[in-house]
């Protein structure tokens, strides 16, 4: 048998990557020299995971495939869904069913960043056509090339928003839903990180002076565009809830997207809100955001809670 080399490794597995999500791959991987093996492979073994989870999201939920399910998904799949219990079984069970009820879904991806061993996933998901359908960010974790473990947050598209815009589109320039180059990742994951806990966290709008760009684009359908329309919507609710609570569980970054995964709580004792935080940032200052926000339930069909 010939030896894998490097170059063959990584061709294999972005060539891979394409298959699953159907377009075309022509990966740049002549001669690399050793530290460009690695760097490339890193990008290859993400690109993977992302394919492999819009496969999964689009098989399941829009035909009902429950191979995908047993190709990509671990049989001790750990799931943090309030509404499905842990499993493989469980998901597979999930999307025949849901096919049977709905067979013209829609899972519409919009954008997708991977980072480590986690991948998360913008969509629309739409059940029944002509309908608005739900904003839902999906996060999976990846253990040895399969999901072993999903988050989710989903709410409800309404008809209108305060800023103008929907809940999915791109306004920054460049007007693209792609990450940009992964050389910006760990740059602009401190940046997000820094902004968040000053103004999300402690509380502090001056963070919107320091870290936002003139041209920022709302995408949250109660908040007005802008950075003044920030100041105004986030200063009026922090004023409405003195005492909430935020706390991050897990931050995920690809090239100019960081995204934010936090349990909100408006009030001691309260369940709180399950809401995904995505900003775009481009020449170190935040120029677009989008996030959904889901009441965590009283009750779970698994004992993982929602983070």
């Amino acid at each position: 048998m010939t030896p894998t080399t490097p170059a063959r490794r990584i061709l294999v597995a972005a060539l891979a990557a394409g298959a699953l999500l159907g377009t075309a791959v022509v990966p740049a991987v002549a001669a690399p020299s050793a530290h460009h093996s690695v760097r490339y492979g890193e990008g290859a073994r993400l690109d993977y995971q992302k394919a492999v989870a819009v496969r999964v999201l689009k098989g399941v939920f829009e035909q009902g495939d429950t191979g995908v399910v047993d190709r990509f998904v671990r049989p001790d799949y750990i799931q943090h869904n309030p509404l499905a219990p842990d499993g493989a079984e469980t998901l597979k069970n999930l999307g025949v069913g849901l096919h049977q009820q709905f067979p013209d879904a829609a899972y519409d991806v919009k954008r997708v960043i991977s980072e480590g061993d986690l991948v998360l996933v913008h969509s629309n998901v739409v059940l029944t056509p002509g309908s608005r359908g739900s904003a839902v960010f999906d996060i999976f974790r990846f253990q040895d090339g399969k999901i072993a473990e999903h988050w989710d947050t989903a709410q409800n598209v309404p008809e209108t928003t305060a800023n103008g815009n929907d809940m999915f589109s791109t306004v920054s320039r460049p007007q693209t839903a792609a990450p940009g180059p992964r050389w910006l990742t760990a740059y602009n994951k401190k940046l997000v990180t820094k902004a968040f806990d000053q103004l999300i966290v402690q509380k502090d709008v001056s963070a919107l002076d320091t870290y936002w760009g003139p041209e920022y684009h709302q995408h949250n359908p109660n908040i007005a565009d802008g950075v003044a329309g920030a100041k105004a919507g986030l200063g009026g609710y922090f004023e409405a809830f003195p005492q909430l609570s935020v706390s991050p569980k897990r931050i995920i970054a690809e090239g100019d997207l960081v995204a934010v995964h936090s349990h909100y709580v408006n009030a001691p004792g309260e369940r709180g809100q399950a809401v995904v935080d995505l900003f775009r940032v481009r020449n170190g200052k935040i120029v677009e955001h989008w996030d959904v926000l889901q009441d965590v339930p009283a009750t779970s069909a698994n004992d993982n809670t929602m983070f």
